[in-house]
């Protein structure tokens, strides 16, 4: 008999190998201790079935163990399996009981409950032939996978005997890892081949295992040490290169690499550049290659060698050559050329030129930015451009500390690295806008760099050594030259763009933006005609502005829908196709071939533009004549030519004009054909050139001590307070010339200036308003055609103003004859062009009775 009670806990009950298992029951404990006292080391250890409805695999082994401590008597023995182990007690340490199974053991009846004592049959094997085939085949098959399983576990490998085949099975299934139930079933198989079957099933699942764990170390293994491994790899090839003189240390690379890289220009190189470059070259041998010091170093020392120290490109002094070249790329501006030509005229005589900061203003699209381009072409320097518009940082112009995290030089040196030479062409575009932020006044560093007695030792913040920019050409442009800080805009020289007239702007349109839109879309000269006409009503109505930006976006857009009709009518841009129709026709317009016309055809289909049917007829004599078209003679050639439909040329004129463009935007300016009492006409200056405004005045109403002036028009402070100067001025006058009068002492009086929507200011305005508001006084219009400008004082004197070009312009755009401006701008209008002032009467006064003289004394000798 033998007590189960609680040592019944997770065995797996095999008979062999040794099996370790641990209990927390001191009754069990102690009872195994005195029974091995007793010189009868022996247990039965049977495996304690799974609860009903439980899953042995989720179950945890704390779950398992309560269960057990809990079970007594009946109730412990139906949870028993009925067949267990007659295992030996090797040793007992703490509570680590080593049990090593015998014999295998089935329960036959209970004896008592508490403890649980149970009578036992000792179970044997059943008989088996030692020489059977089967059952060696099975068992060598046992053996071989052991041994297998085995080479990646020592922990059993001792253990292996000359067993005998019931002894061999239940090694076999004791040492795989298969689940305790699996195990029951081989302990209570007595078929010795029976059980060797089992086993194997149980070892050749253990031997998958055991591959599949070694695929999965061996990848993890490699994927942790691939980097160790390329790691060692390259410092063995870099060892190995070294030893053999094929490669040396990277430090060592990057010194040769820049110092050949600063060879060619050594000489020319400044001494304190030479200083701190070689200064530079021993701290980096010195550095750790990993170290965030060496890449500060090895970039500042990039930048410090790219630079083109004292190494100029050759310039160009030949100024009949310079002035083709100006004058290739844009019409006009013949004060930047002007400019420009002096500029090489006196680098010839002195042998060498040097650096100028030129400021162009003026209106958009007048041609600013692309004249930077052209000067450097006249001048053969190098040409870069960059923009200023909305720059708040000073590190864009002076560059970043060195500390700093991807600290980079400013765009000067950039400029001098990207160019390569040290007397390039910078343009700086819109630097009226330059922005103002929390990382400083980019407008204050910028005097440093536009100042010709500090640029030759201009200091960026990267690179820490002074640089000579002094043979730098610097070309600034602006829309508003009161926008640039004064301090700055002293640096410069301004030279004004005032913007394009008329007859400039169709010459333009002709000779430069015609031809390149023409070129752009692919059509022929031939295939379209724009009259002189169109192209004047074109400017008048829908491209007003000073510049010719949207001038050639109207002419784009033109030449787009001519494009589109050409092809609908079946045109080509193939130049071979054309060249031979115009062989075959000389010169003449006719239709493109069969063939063309179908793939055309066909094009135009797809895009749903055209819808082209054809007749069976007709495909047939098209693939013929296609296909004997050697053979055929000209008579043969007729109906072709009369079934194709022939490509009319384009034509461009005023009354169809706005089937290309659309309606046209602009009306005339002139509302009156003949002004009316109280209007006279005004010039006024805009930021898109100049323009033509009237002054409206008329009585509110009137009476006693009723005198009183109201404004409207949308007017600016200073051009409101014009409008009070010019309202005492002309009481007075009118007080001289018409004594007794009392109009503006008993009149309420609007005074307005259109259009309402658009903002005014300014003083020019202050000699029209007096002769508005005395043309009303005396119930007399001014004299026809006639536009005046001009600021005036209380004392009745006529101040000068600025922007006479662009206000010239406007005054021919509304066809005025007679002009009135300032004495002292007598000198700007001198410097017109004489096509500008073409037609004009103009009168320079400086007092307004001059004024009056003009407006009104005429219109009466006239009447």
């Amino acid at each position: 008999m033998a007590k189960a009670g609680h040592m019944i806990v997770a065995l797996k009950a095999m008979l062999m190998p040794p099996h370790m298992f641990s209990s927390k029951d001191p009754k069990l404990l102690a009872a195994l201790v005195e029974s091995r006292k007793r010189h009868a080391p022996y247990a039965g250890a049977f495996l304690i079935k799974d609860e009903p409805g439980t899953d042995s695999s989720v179950t945890s082994g704390s779950d398992t163990e309560k269960s057990i401590y809990e079970l007594k008597g009946k109730e412990l023995l139906d949870r028993l399996h009925e067949v267990g182990t007659l295992a030996q007690i090797t040793s007992i340490q703490g509570d680590q009981v080593v049990l090593i199974g015998h014999r295998r053991l089935r329960i036959t009846e209970m004896v008592s409950e508490d403890p649980l004592t149970v009578k036992i049959d000792h179970l044997k094997d059943k008989p088996y032939n030692k020489d059977d085939d089967v059952i060696k085949a099975t068992s060598f098959e046992v053996i071989s996978t052991l041994r297998d399983v085995l080479k990646t576990s020592s922990l059993w490998r001792d253990h292996i005997g000359d067993f005998n085949y019931p002894r061999l099975a239940d090694f076999g299934a004791a040492i795989s890892g298969a689940n305790k139930s699996q195990c029951q079933e081989v302990l209570e198989e007595l078929d010795v081949y029976k059980r060797l079957k089992l086993t194997l099933e149980l070892v050749k699942k253990e031997m998958e295992i055991s591959k599949i764990q070694e695929s999965i170390a061996k990848a993890i293994e490699e994927k942790i040490s691939g980097e160790q491994r390329r790691y060692l790899l390259n410092e063995q090839l870099k060892a190995i290169k070294k030893e053999l003189g094929l490669e040396a240390d990277d430090k060592t690379a990057l010194s040769a690499k820049f110092k050949e890289r600063l060879e060619p220009n050594k000489e020319k190189c400044p001494p304190h550049v030479l200083q701190v470059i070689e200064e530079e070259l021993t701290k980096l041998q010195l550095l750790e290659a990993s170290s965030s010091e060496f890449n500060v170093t090895r970039n500042y020392l990039d930048w410090l060698t790219a630079l083109p120290w004292g190494n100029y490109s050759d310039e160009n002094f030949d100024v009949i050559h310079a002035q083709k070249i100006l004058d290739e790329d844009h019409y006009g501006l013949g004060d930047v050329k002007e400019r420009i030509l002096e500029f090489i005229a006196v680098g010839k005589l002195r042998g060498i030129s040097q650096g100028k900061i030129i400021c162009l203003s003026g209106p958009p699209g007048v041609g600013k930015t692309s004249i930077g381009r052209s000067i450097a072409r006249a001048l053969n320097r190098k040409f870069y451009r960059f923009s200023v518009g909305g720059l708040s940082d000073v590190a864009e112009i002076k560059g970043h500390r060195r500390t700093y995290i991807g600290a980079m030089p400013g765009k000067m040196v950039q400029c001098l690295k990207s160019v390569g030479t040290a007397n390039p062409l910078v343009l700086i575009d819109e630097i009226d806008k330059l922005g103002r932020g929390h990382a400083g006044d980019p407008a204050s560093a910028m005097l440093e760099l536009l100042d010709p007695e500090q640029n030759a030792n201009f200091l960026d913040h990267y690179l820490d050594v002074p640089i000579d920019l002094s043979k730098v050409l610097f070309v600034c442009t602006a829309n508003v030259v009161e926008m640039i800080p004064n301090p700055l805009l002293d640096r410069m020289e301004i030279i004004s763009i005032a913007g394009y007239i008329t007859d400039e702007k169709t010459h333009i349109a002709r000779d430069y933006l015609e031809k390149a839109t023409r070129e752009a879309c692919g059509i022929n000269p031939k295939q379209v005609e724009v009259t002189d006409a169109a192209l004047l009503a074109l400017i008048e109505n829908y491209c007003r502005e000073a510049g010719v930006r949207n001038l050639q976006k109207h002419i784009e857009k033109i030449y787009r829908k001519i494009a589109l009709q050409l092809v609908r009518q079946g045109a080509t841009c193939d130049p071979s196709t054309a060249a031979k129709l115009d062989s075959k026709t000389d010169g003449t317009t006719v239709g493109v071939d069969e063939k063309v016309q179908e793939v055309v055809s066909e094009t135009a289909e797809e895009a749903e533009v055209v819808e082209v049917v054809q007749s069976n007829e007709k495909e047939d004599i098209s693939i013929n004549q296609v296909s004997d078209s050697k053979d055929h003679d000209e008579t043969k050639l007729e109906p072709e030519v009369e079934e194709t439909k022939p490509v009319e040329k384009v034509l461009v004129e005023e009354s169809n004009l706005s089937d290309f463009v659309g309606k046209p935007v602009f009306h005339a300016e002139r509302i009156y054909e003949n002004t009316p009492v109280g209007v006279v006409m005004g010039l006024a200056w805009t930021s898109m050139g100049g323009s033509t405004l009237y002054v409206e005045t008329t009585h509110v109403e009137e009476g006693e001590g009723k005198g009183a002036l109201q404004l409207t028009g949308q007017l600016g402070d200073v051009m409101k307070e014009s409008a009070q100067i010019a309202h005492t001025v002309a009481r007075a006058i009118l007080a001289a010339k018409e004594p007794g009068k009392s109009f503006f002492a008993n009149t309420k009086l609007h005074l307005h200036v259109p259009a309402g929507a658009t903002p005014k200011d300014g003083p020019s305005a202050g000699c029209t308003m007096i002769t508005s508001l005395l043309s009303l006084a005396m119930n007399k219009p001014v004299k026809k055609d006639i536009a005046m400008t001009g600021e005036v004082t209380l004392t009745g004197r006529i101040l000068p103003i600025g922007g006479v070009k662009e206000k010239t312009i406007a005054a021919r755009r509304s066809q005025v004859k007679t002009l009135i401006f300032p004495a002292a701008n007598k000198r700007d209008f001198d410097e017109l062009a004489s096509n500008v002032k073409e037609g004009l009467e103009a009168h320079f006064v400086d007092n307004y009775n001059q004024i009056f003289e003009l407006a009104f004394e005429e219109k009466q000798k006239e009447q």
